[in-house]
């Protein structure tokens, strides 16, 4: 029998090409949504009204949606039929179908060999920042005169010429903060452009959540293994700053 919307429940399909699997990797956790190949097709179905017009669906390439109706898949807004619905389809949820794969890109993940394309976006929700990064030269004399008991309340870690810190509260220095997500340090004001990559890139890259994952605006990340960050004082700050020869 043929699906159809008649009750007022809007019904999606989708298709992309399989040669654009990965890019399906943005939306595995959608455990509602179930996939099928058909040759060189991948069909989608299950979304929900809001996952239809999500940003998610609307920055994968070569993605079309469609609205089922009567038998015949319609696209968005269309009035008259794009194609009819695909019969004897073999149907599995999208996150027992796909593996955790991530297309190609020209980023750079320091330290590890995989690349993968990631970016951030703008975000409109208010996030405590839980880290902070510093140029050490413009922070060394307010450092010293720092009392005690706010400075051993933090982490700290060298990363160049600038000092990470990680904890709260943040001390009221000049520099840049960071939110926290999972084991990301994502810039205050940014989030990624893909509601699940997060857990997806734990996954892959920090199984073992031995790692804190820096980001930049620009999709560059910097992983440090948590157990290189010290403690905070004025001594470990000056024994750095001595060793490093930035008097």
């Amino acid at each position: 029998m043929a699906e159809d919307s008649s009750n007022g429940i809007k019904t999606f399909w989708a298709e992309l090409p399989k040669a654009d699997e990965d890019f399906l990797g943005a939306i595995r956790d959608w455990k509602n949504v179930q996939i099928a190949i058909d040759e060189e097709v991948i069909w989608l179905k299950g979304f929900t009204d809001e996952q239809a017009a999500s940003s998610e669906i609307q920055q994968l390439p070569n993605f079309i949606l469609y609205e089922l109706r009567d038998g015949l898949l319609f696209r968005k807004n269309a009035l008259v039929p794009s194609k009819k619905m695909r019969t004897a389809l073999l149907w599995t949820p999208i996150d027992k179908a796909l593996k955790l794969t991530f297309p190609i890109s020209n980023n750079n993940f320091f330290g590890i060999e995989e690349k993968i394309e990631t970016k951030l976006k703008p975000s409109e929700e208010e996030q405590p920042a839980m880290a902070l990064l510093c140029t050490i030269s413009e922070i060394k004399e307010a450092i010293i005169t720092t009392p005690k008991f706010k400075l051993e309340k933090l982490d700290w870690i060298v990363i160049n010429d600038k000092a990470l810190f990680l904890g709260t509260p943040l001390l009221s220095f000049p520099g840049k903060t960071f939110w926290l997500k999972d084991d990301h340090l994502l810039p205050t004001g940014f989030d990624f452009e893909f509601e699940n990559l997060s857990s997806l890139l734990q996954r892959k890259y920090n199984a073992n959540q031995d790692q804190w994952l820096l980001w930049n605006e620009n999709g560059t990340v910097l992983p440090i293994n948590k157990e290189d960050f010290r403690k905070l004082s004025v001594s470990s700050f000056r024994l750095t700053e001595k060793s490093k020869e930035w008097m």
